[in-house]
């Protein structure tokens, strides 16, 4: 039995995708913070208009979720259209609908202007029905579908060669690319446009002052006329955003499959949690095990059993739920060649953050809520960031306006909320452990030391590391992910690495380094 790697796909495609250093202070007309599909859509729509743009990123290029996508495109809202209806209206329905059909059209149009070479094809979407639910879903779905405008058709089930969906909804012309491929040929048109791009250069602080100034941890500053903050979970935001959306892991497993077998589409269902899937060509294996030529299988992505960040740990029973639900659809043999988890920001309406960061100067700018639909989000934030900065109008921007209050969503709100203001009673409870002697080796646990909490790794030699589990954020207290050797946080997302080096935001700091205890304390642990 092979294991199957712990990483996308996407990344085994050994593309370079790291840049310089921001090594010294800086000036453009907008700097870029962060170099997913957010960000770099909108460096490359803003330097197709003449502005200089700069773009930094703590990582690597698409290093953030970009790289942990399945990378759908399709322009059939991921909450649902008919709870965007009931939330924002038929005539936002409607806008929502369009701009999700532009983005995928903008990305189409990209590909072929800079001949990018990144598996682009459009093909249809599914959405069907799990096994003994009612069918009303499907049919209020298609009501909601066409009022919103989109091309729809009720077929008698979707494309499986044995299992049997029922009615499905058929949506033509949706999309699917190789996300980290895309990003490549996106960079080189940026570079190609006099625009720069820094990796590994992290964000710290950015000012509310004019011109805007962007400092890092490595003492640098860049000064812009406009920023826009695009990474995943807004850095520069502490509160005002964080309350309106919430953080998910979704899990994901790749099978190979005989070419052809299964049908070239973008598979989802309407189960709670619900599961998605699609088919990737296999252009390139990476395993060292191999049953054949490669040239002779699909890569069958499948996706879903989504949980809140931080508040469960237990992985493996969703990869299996995974591989169930698909050994039962399609036909796979043998075990998943990978597997890998990624974290999305579920809005409590549905639709993205995008525009003028609430509260803050005008010339600050946000892109954020993906909300299960990053890669055609993030390319309306390009779409409509641009516009904003240029100042022009753009007919999206008060649907997506990070200000608004959606009253129709404000059970989701207060039950988002509630969740969060739970997370904080963990200070009372004791440790995972009480001792670090009870830690495995490889493994992590929060211990309670007198009045404070401590992540605590140990490494493959037993040797311990220390941190406080204090998120820097607000101050939740981080919980251990095994499945991906973290410290996430319940409360709005940041994860951080194993020996506590922030990897995601909220949080822009690590986790504090905790003292080494005193004698007494060793004893009382």
């Amino acid at each position: 039995m092979n294991t199957p790697a712990p990483t996308s796909y996407w990344k085994q495609a050994n593309l370079d995708l790291n840049t310089t250093r921001l090594d010294r202070d800086a000036d453009a007309d907008v700097c870029v913070v962060g170099a997913g599909i957010a960000g770099l859509t909108t460096a490359y729509l803003l330097a197709q208009e003449g502005r200089s743009v700069i773009v930094l990123d703590s990582g690597s290029i698409g290093g953030g979720q970009t790289e942990q996508t399945t990378a759908h495109l399709f322009s059939a809202i991921d909450d649902r259209i008919l709870n965007i209806e009931q939330w924002h209206g038929i005539e936002n329905t409607q806008l929502a609908i369009q701009s999700h059909r532009e983005a995928i059209n903008r990305i189409e149009s990209i590909v072929r202007a800079e001949s990018i070479d990144c598996d682009f094809e459009r093909l249809d979407g599914y959405l069907f029905a799990p096994p003994g639910e009612s069918l009303e879903i499907i049919d209020d779905e298609f009501g909601a579908a066409k009022r919103a405008g989109l091309e729809v058709v009720k077929v008698p089930r979707a494309p499986f060669i044995e299992f049997e969906t029922g009615h499905a909804l058929k949506f033509p012309q949706q999309g699917q690319f190789h996300p980290l491929k895309y990003l490549s040929g996106l960079r080189n048109a940026i570079v190609k446009r006099n625009g720069k791009i820094f990796t590994q250069t992290r964000v710290t602080e950015i000012s509310s002052s004019y011109p805007v100034q962007v400092k890092t941890r490595e003492g640098h500053t860049v000064v812009a006329s406009a920023v826009v903050v695009a990474t995943n979970a807004p850095i520069n935001d502490v509160v005002t955003i964080h309350t309106k959306q919430a953080p998910y892991l979704s899990y994901v497993v790749g099978f190979a499959v005989p070419r052809g077998t299964v049908a070239k589409a973008l598979y989802w269902d309407t189960a709670t949690p619900y599961h998605y899937a699609r088919v990737q060509p296999l252009n390139e294996v990476f395993q060292n095990e191999w049953p054949g030529d490669s040239r002779d299988y699909d890569l069958l992505i499948v996706g879903g059993e989504d949980h809140k960040t931080g508040q469960s740990d237990d992985a493996e029973k969703r990869f299996g739920r995974l591989r169930q639900w698909a050994s039962e659809r399609f036909p796979i043999h043998g075990n998943p060649i990978y597997q890998w988890s990624g974290q999305v920001m579920e809005t409590i309406d549905g639709l993205a953050f995008i525009g003028r960061n609430p509260l803050d100067n005008a010339h600050i700018f946000i892109a954020t809520g993906d909300s299960g639909q990053g890669m055609t989000h993030g390319t309306i934030a390009g779409m409509l960031l641009t516009d904003l900065i240029a100042g022009r109008e753009n007919p999206w921007e008060q649907l997506y306006d990070p200000s608004r209050k959606t009253l129709s969503a404000a059970g989701r709100f207060m039950s988002e909320n509630l969740n969060v203001g739970l997370q904080y009673t963990s200070w009372l409870t004791g440790g995972d452990v009480s001792s670090v002697d009870d830690i495995p080796a490889g493994s992590g646990a929060v211990l309670r030391r007198g009045l404070s909490k401590v992540a605590v790794y140990r490494d493959s030699h037993g040797q311990a590391h220390e941190c406080s589990a204090v998120c820097p954020h607000l101050g939740c207290l981080v919980s251990w992910n095994r499945n991906d050797s973290t410290w996430d946080c319940p409360c709005h997302g940041s994860r951080f690495d194993r020996f506590g080096v922030v990897q995601n935001g909220p949080a822009v700091s690590d986790l504090a380094r905790h003292p080494e205890p005193s004698a007494q304390d060793k004893a009382k642990s």
